[in-house]
């Protein structure tokens, strides 16, 4: 995730420097609270949230958990991830609805956290979820803040109460009363009242905010804080806790590239739970919070659990099982690629996506180079192909290329490239609908230890040498030999390098993905 991603490179390089040492001294302890005290004031990690945080690091790493261990190293990762756990909030908080409908969900936070456009994303994934939000516009004071909310419900599909035209006319404690009358008569189960914020805490808006809490006497308040402010949020956490108090934190704007440790500290200092995340400008941007998912992507140890849980909700089921079968009986022709592409798009952003998988801080550089483009380029070479080639790609000649380069826009180089690539990921799908363990080219295969060769493999590079007896005649040979054979393909299919030291997905990773292959 952007916003913590220098915290996250800081952590990950001081765990590093941990590895290599197969027993840990105090000092090598002291050395590495040290280290990770810096990296969470770098990242604005409010100092009393520090100081409590790395005691209980140190605290644990000096004991016996640590000194009896196997690999105290590892043993330290895990400490210092579930205290990043505790900070974060702990266990993961639902939205609580009220018993008798409708539930009133209040939103609170100062002009520009994103409070309206949050109203939209929280309406559409409720809409998802079988619910049927009314949003009630009540911040009439900002300037044409009524009519954005307007096109933000537009967007969404969601119903919108607003009386009053804003621009300071009416009456915001009045209009989130009869807007939750009007949804309680229209039959609408969850009510979403989006307040005025101001550009700093002051009187007025506190005294605004509260009014409006006794109004309508709100299920949830939700308190809408920028991860970008850095360490004014604390302050402005703890005034709205004072001044309306508030049940639970939403982080906006997680996409940014700012440092963000801010927001670590909100859960800690206020008591409350973050519930909601945003991480786009999208209304489809909006992720639950769980703090021990967060606390893995800080760490680089990835996320794959929201991973597959997006996974579920871009990809049909139906559709899943058909590829399935494709893949098991080698039918799986491009037209079936370009579906499943398609339903990728769907999940989002690719870089966003690859960014859950452990061990990817590593490839930070391959992945700020990724264009997520290079899908809709592909669409359109798969495109410009006529049904028969897309079914079969065996009858790719070289005029057909040419003609398909011409109709999409790219090079006859780039058509072969992806061609190659659909062989590739066929065989690996293939592979892993069969409940094998696949090879990614310049990885090697998944289930063994890096760098470690077959027998037979190593039998046939001993064999296809020079044989010469004159040693620089063999070299030159060899030589020779190394330059003719064909290169393996680098990278995997969607431009990223393949390097030997990212992190290797575990058996119960595999196993989900087969489960996605209808295999489960």
């Amino acid at each position: 995730m952007a916003t913590f991603g220098t915290l996250s490179d800081r952590l990950t390089e001081t765990f590093r420097n941990l590895r290599t040492k197969g027993k840990l001294t105090p000092a090598d302890v002291d050395g590495t609270v040290r280290e990770i005290r810096r990296a969470l004031l770098d990242a604005d990690v409010a100092l009393v949230v520090v100081k409590e945080f790395t005691a209980k690091v140190r605290e644990r790493a000096l004991g016996d958990e640590v000194s009896k261990a196997l690999n105290p190293a590892q043993q330290v990762v895990q400490i210092v991830n579930e205290e990043l756990i505790e900070i974060l909030g702990g266990q993961q908080r639902r939205l609580q609805f009220a018993k008798t409908a409708p539930t009133v969900i209040m939103l609170a936070g100062l002009q520009g956290s994103g409070k309206t456009t949050f109203a939209g994303k929280l309406a559409k994934q409720l809409e998802k979820e079988g619910h049927t939000p009314l949003l009630v516009a009540c911040d009439l004071q900002r300037p044409n803040a009524v009519n954005q909310l307007q096109v933000v419900a537009q967007q969404a599909g969601a119903a919108i109460y607003a009386p009053e035209p804003g621009n300071g006319v009416g009456n915001p404690v009045q209009v989130a009363r009869d807007g939750v009358e009007v949804a309680r008569r229209q039959q609408h189960d969850v009510v979403i009242v989006d307040t005025a914020g101001r550009l700093g805490v002051d009187a007025e808006l506190m005294k605004q905010a509260s009014d409006i809490r006794k109004a309508i006497d709100p299920d949830e308040v939700l308190f809408v804080i920028d991860a970008m402010i850095g360490q004014d949020a604390v302050n402005t956490a703890k005034a709205f806790q004072d001044g309306v108090d508030f049940t639970g934190v939403v982080l906006s704007k997680l996409d940014g590239d700012a440092r963000g440790g801010a927001a670590l500290s909100v859960a800690s200092v206020t008591g409350r739970p973050i519930i909601f995340a945003s991480t786009g400008e999208g209304l489809d941007d909006l992720e639950a919070f769980h703090p021990d998912r967060m606390a893995s992507r800080i760490l680089d140890l990835g996320d794959i659990l929201t991973l597959i849980e997006q996974a579920q909700q871009a990809f049909d089921e139906e559709e899943a099982r058909k590829v399935a079968e494709k893949l098991a009986t080698e039918s799986f022709t491009l037209e079936d690629f370009l579906d499943q592409l398609q339903q990728m798009k769907k999940m989002g952003s690719m870089k966003k996506m690859l960014g859950m998988l452990p061990g990817m801080g590593q490839m930070k550089q391959q992945l700020d180079q990724f264009d997520d483009r290079e899908i809709d380029r592909t669409e359109a070479i798969i495109r410009s192909m006529t049904p028969a080639e897309r079914r079969n790609a065996k009858i790719l000649n070289g005029s057909r290329r040419l003609r398909i380069a011409r109709g999409s826009g790219v090079t006859v180089t780039e058509v072969n490239q992806l061609v190659q690539r659909f062989e590739q990921a066929a065989k690996m799908m293939k592979t892993v609908a069969r409940g094998g363990v696949p090879s990614i080219p310049g990885m090697g295969s998944l289930g063994g230890k890096p760098g470690a060769s077959s027998k037979r493999g190593n039998k046939q590079k001993a064999v296809s040498g020079s044989r010469s007896g004159n040693p620089a005649k063999r070299a030159a040979e060899n030589a020779g030999l190394a330059a003719s054979a064909p290169s393996a393909p680098t990278g995997s299919g969607f431009g990223l390098g393949g390097g030997g030291g990212a992190a290797q997905p575990s058996e119960a990773d595999l196993a989900e993905i087969q489960k996605l292959f209808g295999k489960g």
